[in-house]
């Protein structure tokens, strides 16, 4: 009788052992990231002249679906291949990040076109719709008596990136 349960209870403690290392395997992934993972992320991101422009380290981590396009393909696509731990770097090209800088996306928009009230100041962000229902975020860069100077470029259009990014975890 004695043999039997302790028979019973290794049986029930090896099979406790066998779920809890297939459970958390699961959650601490040594596989690498492949398109569709859910993965997080820390990133710093330097412009050309080496600038840390902004960094995830310290702060949130960034969580993403590899491929869903929701950030920078190059970015998503540097992530594929990494296992959490592993560490890679990858230049972007202004062209493949957030585009050259255009002069045409700076305007002037008259006060008349402004909500009543409104008083604008350098490097106020102001937004617009257009009529596809787009919402363009601009930069107020210039104020005179009659108008404004509006820029739509993106803050980091013409810059070549270069992102350092840690793979933290796959999700």
């Amino acid at each position: 009788m004695f043999r039997e349960r302790l028979f019973v209870s290794a049986l029930a403690v090896c099979s406790l052992c066998l779920l809890l290392g297939t459970m958390l395997s699961g959650c601490s992934s040594d596989r690498p990231a492949e398109e569709g993972d859910k993965v997080r992320v820390d990133y710093t991101l330097f412009l050309s002249d080496g600038t840390e422009y902004e960094t995830s380290v310290g702060k949130e981590p960034l969580e993403f679906v590899i491929g869903s396009g929701d950030l920078l393909q190059p970015f998503e696509q540097a992530v594929i291949g990494l296992k959490p731990g592993d560490s890679t770097t990858v230049d972007i090209a202004a062209e493949d990040a957030y585009g050259i800088y255009r002069e045409d996306l700076v305007f002037d928009v008259s006060r008349e076109q402004l909500e009543e009230g409104f008083e604008p100041e350098i490097g106020d962000t102001v937004y617009s719709q257009d009529e596809s229902g787009y919402t363009w975020t601009m930069t107020v860069v210039a104020v005179s008596e009659t108008a404004i100077t509006v820029d739509a470029n993106s803050a980091l259009a013409g810059e070549d990136l270069t992102f350092k990014i840690d793979l933290l975890k796959i999700l």
